[in-house]
């Protein structure tokens, strides 16, 4: 700063006026001030008949140099809030601008948000995205070959983060990169090419309009309104890991994941037996485990298990509560992360991370959806018909996924009231099309499907079914209804399930469709009554690999050949 300026600290300013703010001769002088002759105030005193005006005349300048001291100390002060105030600015300004953000949606957001309950709170879904882009020297660095630059990238990590509407619970749900879905219609926002709806795999939508599109796939899908997405790429992860200061994890042998004969590619994940604090590069190795895991299936545990312990370790160190812990990872974050422009600030970041603050580890559950193998292909999978279904009602109607407080949906909704539904239409009133899907799971369709079940529904006064003759393709037959048609929308599609026996899953919103739309699935390839499902068969938490946050201890299994 350079030789003081403040009166008494170094070299004195040149002022106008002794009597400027912070300016008085008292300050500088052992004794009593000065007279205007030079004389001490003394030699006033003696003075004949003036020494009651020059004490009095003391005694103001004495008050007048007290008052003038507080101004200096205000001002002081002032400068000091005033520049704390300017560099926090900065700072946050600085922070701010690190964050990377893109659109929420690629254009087809299909699901509609939660009601609030009766305190007016409602549910949080994040979208969490990990990036396999090899897109810049620091993630091809850390895995990949130079063949895989320039590559569209590919979401192969996808977790849904559902907090409850009374922050009181949170789930994390799962889906395998290898699972086959219908993509909808994207737009690329930095493009604006325009890709069309497809089946592929769901890995496959983050290079078909980036994150918003991965986002609009995931609500085709589930049904669920999904409020934000964060992405985050190899570096980011490497970053984040040694921000946080490491998390434990446990393998219950030896592991060693590296190339074998006829199985390329390795994470080169190298671990004794037992419980690790990782980071950094370690942490990124834990995470793309996959052969060492036996699956995909077991790399998702493995994540769990991590995301689990970083909760606890963050928990552990007082980082929701600790400012200067916040400032730390708040640096790191905003540097590594990729979010959604609607929570492009600091602000809203930090906002998000309290809304974890006072969930208790044991209601944090995490899961992998319900899956049965792809028929056209064993290396893929499928949403497990009626039990993935059930499972995105459950996190649609705000249920907790801990099977000790799992509450069965009655007749109220989260806000205590009953249900008002719209008016339910006559079936004769009511357009609906019919699609023959039942080719989904690899066999030939049955044909002449649409227009039988046409017929089943004409003969239950749905006297404007049509036949589509463009075939379709569903695991599961479904319901869908135009997104523009909202809550009536919704409660057609019901009427048309309820009269065909179909569960409520069954009825999904859709960006896709122009009317109401019946695809018969290969669950329902012959007969005129739909298939009732076998006992336990469609239990949404089954055979999940569910982990549960309060779980210290838990261990991954080792596939034997990555052992040593």
């Amino acid at each position: 700063m350079g030789r003081s300026s403040t009166p008494g600290e170094g070299t004195r300013p040149r002022v106008r006026h002794a009597g400027q703010v912070g300016w008085d001769d008292d300050l500088y002088t052992d004794g009593p001030a000065a007279g205007r002759d030079g004389r001490g105030a003394g030699a006033d005193r003696e003075r004949p008949g003036h020494g009651g005006r020059r004490r009095g005349t003391s005694r103001r300048r004495g008050k007048r140099g007290k008052r003038r001291i507080l101004r200096w100390v205000a001002y002081v002060l002032a400068l000091v809030i005033l520049g704390t105030g300017a560099a926090g600015y900065l700072w946050y300004q600085h922070l701010n601008s690190n964050l990377r953000k893109g659109h929420r949606s690629a254009g087809n957001s299909a699901a509609k948000k939660t009601a609030p309950n009766a305190a007016g709170q409602t549910p949080l879904n994040i979208l969490l995205i990990g990036s396999d882009s090899r897109n810049s020297k620091e993630n091809l660095k850390l895995g990949g070959s130079k063949a895989s630059v320039g590559a569209k990238p590919l979401a192969d990590v996808q977790m849904l983060l559902h907090v409850s509407a009374d922050r009181k619970n949170a789930s994390v749900v799962s889906i395998p990169r290898d699972t086959r879905v219908d993509i909808p219609k994207c737009v690329d926002p930095d493009t604006d090419h325009e890709y069309q709806a497809t089946n592929a795999l769901i890995n496959e939508s983050l290079g078909r309009g980036g994150p918003g599109c991965t986002l609009d796939t995931w609500e085709q899908l589930t049904g669920v309104y999904i409020d934000h997405w964060v992405m985050v790429d190899f570096a980011g992860v490497v970053a984040m890991a040694d921000a946080v200061g490491g998390a434990d994890v446990c393998v219950k042998d030896n592991v060693y994941d590296i190339p074998k004969p006829n199985v390329p590619g390795g994470s080169y994940l190298k671990l004794t037996e037992g419980t690790h604090k990782i980071k950094g590069k370690k942490a990124l190795q834990w995470l793309r485990t996959r052969h060492a895991f036996e699956s995909d299936i077991g790399r998702a545990k493995a994540q769990h298990m991590y995301l689990n312990s970083v909760i606890r370790e963050l928990k552990n160190q007082n980082a929701f509560t600790d400012t200067g812990r916040l400032m730390d990872l708040a640096e790191t974050a905003t540097k590594s992360l990729q979010v959604s422009e609607e929570i492009g600030s600091v602000k809203k970041l930090f906002d998000l991370g309290m809304q974890l603050k006072n969930v208790p580890m044991d209601k944090i559950n995490m899961l992998t959806m319900p899956r049965i193998a792809d028929p056209q292909d064993d290396n893929h999978v499928l949403p497990k018909p009626v039990a993935a279904d059930k499972l995105w009602a459950l996190l649609r109607d705000d249920e907790s996924l801990d099977p000790t407080d799992r509450k069965k949906s009655g007749t109220k909704n989260k806000s205590g009231t009953k249900d008002k539904s719209p008016t339910v239409a006559a079936p004769d009133a009511l357009d609906l099309t019919v699609v023959n899907g039942t080719a989904a799971d690899g066999q030939v369709a049955t044909g002449g499907r649409a227009a039988d079940v046409r017929d089943i529904l004409r003969s239950k006064g749905f006297t404007k079914a049509t036949a589509s003759t463009s075939p379709g393709s569903a695991l599961t037959t479904a319901v869908t209804y135009p997104k523009d048609s909202g809550a009536q929308g919704k409660s057609d599609a019901l009427s048309i399930a309820e009269a065909l026996s179909l569960p409520t899953s069954a009825v999904k919103v859709s960006a896709d469709v122009d009317t109401l739309t019946l695809t018969v699935g290969s669950d329902w390839r012959t007969g005129a009554t739909y298939p009732k499902q076998a006992a336990g068969d469609d239990d949404p938490l089954e055979g999940t690999e569910a982990v549960n946050g309060s779980e210290k201890d838990a261990c991954m299994d080792v596939y034997w050949p990555y052992r040593f």
